[in-house]
């Protein structure tokens, strides 16, 4: 896999042309506590083994984790930091497949993706892709998390 490499296509005919194209990995992001607290603010979600350093420090992951959904959110960056399609009207998260959360996500955690385009499919309109993505952890045995997403992309 390639790093940090984005790939760039102008319009739907190229980006199904990139079925089964393996999209590389991206750049480290580091997670930052500022980053969790910001994330519970916004969904009310201020369980301690986020937001209380003290506390987390002495629970079972010996410091603050992400909130899954944290982990999951920052899939959109970490994406379009890989591929980027131009000559588009409109691109919208249309879902996800599955989601796992196989590793927790301690504070100070550096995160990068690994994705494919596995499909490329025709919708009325547009195209439909299904990315296949790791959140690896810098250093980490398992992942943060395991998904595939779909995107709608609207000429």
């Amino acid at each position: 896999m390639t790093t940090a490499s984005t790939i760039t296509v102008r319009g739907l005919d190229e980006l199904k042309a990139l079925a089964g194209t393996d999209l590389g990995t991206s750049d480290w992001i580091e997670v930052t506590q500022e980053r969790i607290n910001g994330f519970a603010d916004a969904t009310g979600d201020h369980q301690w083994i986020h937001t209380d350093t003290e506390r987390a420090a002495a629970g079972p992951f010996g410091a603050p984790i992400a909130h899954g959904y944290l982990t999951l959110s920052l899939f959109i960056p970490l994406f379009t930091a890989l591929l980027e399609v131009e000559g588009v009207s409109t691109k919208v998260n249309y879902g996800l497949n599955k989601v796992r959360f196989p590793a927790p996500v301690r504070v100070g955690s550096r995160l990068r993706l690994a994705a494919r385009l596995s499909e490329a499919v025709d919708v009325p309109g547009g195209l439909q892709i299904t990315v296949d993505g790791t959140v690896e952890i810098e250093g980490g045995a398992k992942p943060a998390a395991v998904l595939q997403s779909l995107s709608r992309f609207y000429a």
